[in-house]
């Protein structure tokens, strides 16, 4: 049986360890003046992420989706990273949030393309699935939206 001294301990590690999780960095490579990417942002900063974001010519944006392992067919107009991963794409910053607090052994997760209601892409009850890419670039269903 646990203290109350013990169980408070370990209820104020867990807000400090949500805490830290939302406040990770995600450091995002775009084109200039994409709204959908601008709109995913947003989106990422209301979860309580920091957001950086740095515009690139479109063939250095391919080069660090290619240099982060993304294979063709699971690439979108924006790349990111955060917590040693690539986020690809409209990923829901829940599913990052997962990702970041159950540390797979992967590269990180892909939205492919840019499908409506995801995250920066307006509503939509069209589904889609977040991807989890494997270190020898397969990818698994990591999460299907809508939920």
């Amino acid at each position: 049986m646990m203290s109350k001294r013990t169980t408070f301990l370990a209820g104020a590690l867990a807000l400090l360890s949500t805490a830290a999780l939302a406040a990770e960095t995600v450091e995002v490579f775009s084109t200039s003046g994409c709204g959908c990417c601008i709109g995913w942002m947003k989106h990422l900063e209301e979860a309580g992420f920091e957001v950086s974001n740095d515009n690139l010519a479109m063939a250095d944006l391919h080069a660090k989706k290619t240099g982060a392992g993304l294979k063709p067919g699971q690439t979108s107009c924006h790349t990111a990273f955060v917590g040693g991963y690539v986020v690809e794409g409209h990923v829901p910053a829940a599913e990052v949030k997962r990702l970041l607090a159950e540390m797979p052994d992967a590269i990180g997760l892909a939205v492919p393309d840019m499908p409506v209601g995801s995250p920066g892409m307006g509503e939509s009850d069209e589904p889609y699935e977040v991807l989890l890419v494997g270190r020898d670039g397969n990818s698994t269903v990591y999460a299907r939206y809508p939920r």
